[in-house]
């Protein structure tokens, strides 16, 4: 299923949709994507980043964190070949670091967040505060080694004109990012490490989504399956705003 116009319904429309397709994608990360010590739980919070999915490792010792290796207890295996996208940046070491803020963000579970989902909102793109407090906690979680994938499937705004992932790496690394004209929608995989790496796919209205990578640790992630997620939360729309989305 294509990528839809979402400017031509009202909000409430979106909201629905965001909600759904949150759900969708946290169903299908836990029924098999993600190796079995790990799980995914929708989150809702106030605030201009959500995070909407999280993805968490359930303790089973000391020393557990973020960063350490991966024994997926199961027949899931975390991919190690580069990801199949059409652009990727890597941020300077130095520079991440020295913007970073280091505000503590904290969880209700006991088990170890290790990723977070974002689909952005029009809320996010709606004034320069929403955008910079959405940057400033993404670029925190990547300081705390927590690994992103946010979804942008909205038009370009006057305040965000290259999407929710320029501001976010200009935050992160002072660089500016242009996207495709044609393709002014992104999906973007930010892996933490050392430094950053963000792994980015444009997108067009029309445009069928292709799978993202989500890491779990540096150098390794599962693949989200977008297309059928996303096909997924479309369909439960009412029919009447699924007409004005494909009036064909």
């Amino acid at each position: 299923m294509p990528v839809h116009h979402w400017t031509r319904v009202i909000p409430g429309v979106f909201h629905a949709f965001h909600h759904s397709w949150i759900e969708e994608i946290s169903r299908a990360l836990n029924r098999g994507i993600l190796p079995a010590d790990y799980y995914a739980l929708p989150e809702q919070m106030a605030g201009a980043f959500g995070p909407d999915v999280l993805t968490l490792e359930r303790q089973s010792g000391e020393g557990n964190s973020p960063g350490h290796a991966i024994d997926s207890g199961g027949p899931v295996a975390l991919l190690v070949a580069p990801p199949e996208v059409r652009l990727t940046a890597e941020s300077e070491i130095e520079r991440f670091r020295r913007k970073q803020s280091h505000v503590a963000v904290r969880h209700a579970s006991d088990d170890s967040l290790i990723a977070v989902v974002e689909v952005v909102s029009p809320g996010n793109k709606a004034s320069r505060g929403a955008l910079r407090a959405f940057a400033e906690k993404a670029a925190e979680f990547l300081e705390r080694g927590i690994h992103l994938l946010v979804l942008d499937v909205l038009p370009p705004t006057r305040l965000a004109p290259e999407g929710i992932h320029g501001v976010i790496w200009e935050e992160i690394t002072g660089e500016d990012y242009e996207a495709p004209r044609d393709e002014p929608l992104t999906l973007v995989a930010y892996e933490s490490a050392a430094n950053v790496r963000a792994y980015v796919e444009p997108v067009q209205v029309g445009r069928e989504l292709r799978s993202m990578p989500l890491y779990l640790e540096p150098g390794g992630y599962v693949l989200v399956p977008l297309e059928q997620t996303y096909s997924d939360a479309f369909a439960a729309l009412p029919g009447r705003w699924r007409t004005v989305l494909e009036p064909e």
